[in-house]
């Protein structure tokens, strides 16, 4: 049977309306952004536990109102898989976050399907069914859509609801089920979609330079961060990263000085960007003291503390396999090296259920409480007398 999105607003405003009382509803989209700053949003895909439709929210006049009635639904639970990019569109969109959700690719961590396990192993695992992912890369923008493009958007959110209620099950099952609440809350918090100009120069890896040099580098990246979301073209479309710090660094005051800067062209320094660049750049220059950004701390560790880090990487390791648990939703390097520093490091897996996990035997391995063994080929924890 042929699949026939919806691009009429009575027939969306019917659908939404079926789904009111639904427990949960399935969520993904298909959207574009290789060519803008903003995500453009090509396709939704919904399914409640007996319908399942594909939206196409490029139709001409279609309303979405009552698709976002849906959405921000506090009584029906939304589930996406890996729901970042997508519950960014629906903000953008509306300037809220669809609540309450479930991302299925959390779930899977807590529920022991590892790390990096995608979206067709869990689906081939708990339904026993294989995607066809020929569409994936597939111009979502371009009309008319193929049968075979919408039999790819609608399978995954098909998909999706036994993939959900097996993961419920089994969270309800083995008590974890608060163990997403951490997590489910970021992805909830408008602050994690916020494009704020003035924070951009925090996604700027540097590596080092005096507190002018950070007063510049605010400045310029929420020129360049304003710049791309005014024209709706990526960041680097504008100027890329190396570029914004050797302007940083050199602070040119001029076109010529400019013009200098590697990655940039003469007509580019003397046009009206340019203009505006070094416009930004005097701004940090004359930035008041008190309001030129801090310097990121580098954290001073203690010399010797790799080995240490190294055994807490095989203690994570094994903890989360015997727990089932994927390590990355435990800690990462750098908080084992955070541990291996600091008792107290303001790290996650020093509190709540991951320090019941993992925190508190890494705290008894690194002061000698207990040590590791192997027991017929397998990492033990082993207790030890010390009494520290």
């Amino acid at each position: 049977m042929a699949i026939i999105p919806i691009t009429d607003s009575a027939e969306l405003k019917e659908f939404c309306r079926r789904q009111s009382r639904a427990s949960y509803v399935t969520v993904d989209t298909e959207f574009l952004r290789d060519k803008t700053y903003w995500p453009i949003l090509c396709l939704v895909q919904v399914a409640g536990p007996d319908e399942a439709v594909v939206i196409d929210p490029m139709a001409p006049d279609i309303d979405l109102t009552p698709l976002d009635r849906l959405l921000f639904n506090p009584k029906i639970l939304k589930v996406f898989h890996a729901a970042r990019q997508d519950l960014e569109i629906f903000f953008h969109r509306t300037g809220k976050v669809p609540t309450p959700i479930f991302d299925t690719q959390v779930a899977a961590m807590v529920c022991g399907f590892g790390d990096q396990v995608g979206y067709e192993t869990i689906v081939n695992t708990v339904v026993g069914a294989a995607l066809d992912k020929v569409s994936r890369f597939a111009d979502w923008s371009r009309r008319p859509l193929t049968q075979k493009q919408l039999e790819y958007a609608l399978a995954d959110v098909v998909h999706l609801r036994p993939v959900y209620e097996e993961l419920a099950r089994s969270l309800e099952g083995s008590g974890r089920a608060g163990w997403l609440d951490e997590e489910m809350a970021t992805l909830a918090d408008p602050a994690t979609y916020r494009l704020d100009p003035e924070e951009a120069w925090r996604r700027i890896k540097s590596r080092g330079g005096n507190r002018r040099f950070f007063a510049v580098l605010k400045e310029i990246s929420a020129w360049r961060e304003r710049e791309a979301q005014k024209r709706d073209i990526p960041r680097n479309r504008i100027l890329r990263d190396d570029s914004l710090l050797d302007i940083a660094a050199h602070a040119p005051q001029d076109e010529e000085t400019l013009g200098r800067t590697r990655g940039l062209s003469k007509g580019f320094a003397e046009g009206k960007v340019g203009a505006s660049l070094l416009q930004a750049v005097k701004r940090g220059l004359k930035l008041p003291d008190d309001e030129i950004p801090a310097r990121p701390k580098r954290e001073r560790l203690p010399q010797g503390i790799g080995p240490l880090t190294d055994l807490l990487k095989v203690l994570l390791k094994n903890e989360c396999e015997k727990n089932h648990v994927a390590s990355r939703l435990v800690a990462s390097s750098d908080d084992l090296t955070r541990i291996a520093a600091d008792d107290k490091a303001d790290v996650p897996a020093l509190s709540g259920w991951r320090r019941d996990l993992f925190g508190k035997v890494a705290l008894d391995l690194k002061h000698g409480r207990v040590a590791l063994s192997s027991e017929n080929g397998q990492v033990a924890v082993i207790k030890t007398d010390a009494k520290r």
